[in-house]
């Protein structure tokens, strides 16, 4: 069972995850963004860090939730509002109690990756976080790792392909060869929790 201190670690591991690739993330994010992706995110993270620091939320929900809401309202651009939809959402899901499965948070997962589809009207394809998240939702039912390694591989997938939704799409065939910033993100958002699962031996 993972409890709220489970999540605490994986909220602080994505931080840190964010921190050493913003660089990467931003650059990704220069040839068919703002150029400001890694650096958006940087803050919206920190934040989570120093509240989760100073007081942890008692359940899995409530620590989602909370780092949820501090993405949307740092977060710039479209990030804050999709990233914050997915961690609140899945906070949302998992309730109040105070511990929860594997099983539940693969369900919890999957239901706020289906809002981040609704709000950002993105399917799989149309080179958006949701191609990395999609894959890993459906891999979690395995493992951690096999989570991992689908978004992973989902979010290197997106470089042939031309962008259908976000900023990106505006370039048309131009987005065509770069990997998409938020699906690298949500990547790293998913090797955090599998690193967490490992390192608290799960």
């Amino acid at each position: 069972m993972l409890d709220a201190d489970f999540f605490r670690r994986w909220m602080l591991a994505a931080a840190a995850s964010v921190d050493r690739e913003a660089e990467r993330l931003t650059a990704l994010d220069s040839p068919i963004g703002d150029a400001d992706h890694g650096t958006n995110l940087q803050r919206g993270f920190a934040a989570v860090r120093e509240a989760l620091e100073k007081e942890p939320p008692a359940t899995p929900g409530a620590v989602l939730t909370q780092s949820g809401r501090l993405l949307i309202s740092r977060v710039g651009g479209a990030s804050g509002p999709l990233y914050g939809t997915l961690l609140r959402r899945t906070g949302k899901a998992l309730g109040d109690a105070a511990e929860v499965s594997e099983e539940q948070l693969a369900d919890a997962l999957r239901a706020a990756v289906d809002a981040v589809r609704q709000l950002g009207g993105a399917a799989p394809g149309d080179k958006t976080m949701v191609d990395a998240l999609v894959p890993a939702v459906d891999a979690l039912g395995d493992s951690f790792a096999a989570a991992r390694r689908a978004a992973e591989e989902g979010a290197v997938a997106t470089t042939p392909l031309q962008a259908r939704k976000g900023r990106a799409s505006y370039l048309g065939e131009r987005s065509i060869g770069h990997q998409d910033p938020g699906a690298t993100s949500s990547a790293l958002l998913i090797a955090a929790l599998a690193e967490t699962a490992e390192a608290g031996g799960e």
